[in-house]
C-alpha cells in the first residue's frame, strides 16, 4: 500500500502552498493514517457516486470548498466554484450514468490540514451522451479541512492515463 509522505510546514509542499494563498498556521490538528485512509474512502465513494449521476451521494462524502477549482479532463478555461443549485445537479445527473468506478491510489501527500491525493481513475460510464465506454484518468486533488470535515478546494483530471503520442499531443495543444 502506498505511504503517505509527510510534508513539514517549510517543505516544498508547504512553500508552494503558502505561494497559492493558503495559509498555514499551529492550530491544525495532526494527520495520521487514519485520518488520510478515510479521505480516501471517502472520495472513491464521492466519486462512485457521481458517475452513477447521484449527485447527493456525491454531496454526502466530498463538499467542494467555497474557492474550489476544477480544471476538468476535456480541457478549457480552469472553473471556479462548484454550482450547488437544483438545476446544476440535473444536469450533472443527466450527464453521467450507470457508470462503475475503480481509484489507484498513486501518493498522498499530507501536510497541516491539507491533504493532496494523485489517483488514477478508472470508470465504465455513459458521459455527456455517448455510449458506455472505458475512461482512465490520472488526477490530482487537494482537499482543506474544515473542522471535521475535508473540503474538496481543487480537482484536476485528465484522460491521459493511456497515454499518447507526441503527435498526438501536438495537435491537442494547437
Amino acid at each position: 500500500m502506498n505511504t503517505i509522505r509527510n510534508v513539514g510546514r517549510l517543505s516544498l509542499l508547504g512553500a508552494v502552498l503558502v505561494a497559492c494563498g493558503f495559509r498555514l498556521n499551529d492550530s491544525h490538528k495532526e494527520l495520521n493514517r487514519t485520518d488520510v485512509d478515510e479521505l480516501v474512502r471517502q472520495n472513491r465513494d464521492s466519486q462512485a457516486a457521481l458517475v452513477r449521476g447521484d449527485v447527493d451521494g456525491f454531496l454526502a462524502e466530498i463538499v467542494p470548498a467555497k474557492d474550489f477549482t476544477l480544471m476538468a479532463p476535456f480541457g478549457g478555461p480552469p472553473r471556479h466554484g462548484f454550482d450547488f443549485s437544483q438545476k446544476y445537479r440535473e444536469e450533472i445527473k443527466r450527464f453521467f450514468k450507470s457508470g462503475t468506478f475503480e481509484q489507484e491510489l498513486v501518493a498522498t501527500y499530507a501536510s497541516g490540514d491539507f491533504v493532496v491525493l494523485a489517483t488514477i481513475e478508472r470508470v465504465h460510464a455513459e458521459v455527456g451522451g455517448l455510449p458506455a465506454q472505458d475512461w482512465a484518468l490520472r488526477v490530482t486533488q487537494v482537499f482543506r479541512r474544515e473542522g471535521d470535515r475535508w473540503q474538496l478546494i481543487h480537482r484536476h483530471a485528465d484522460p491521459l492515463a493511456n497515454g499518447i503520442s507526441l503527435e498526438q499531443a501536438s495537435v491537442l495543444a494547437q
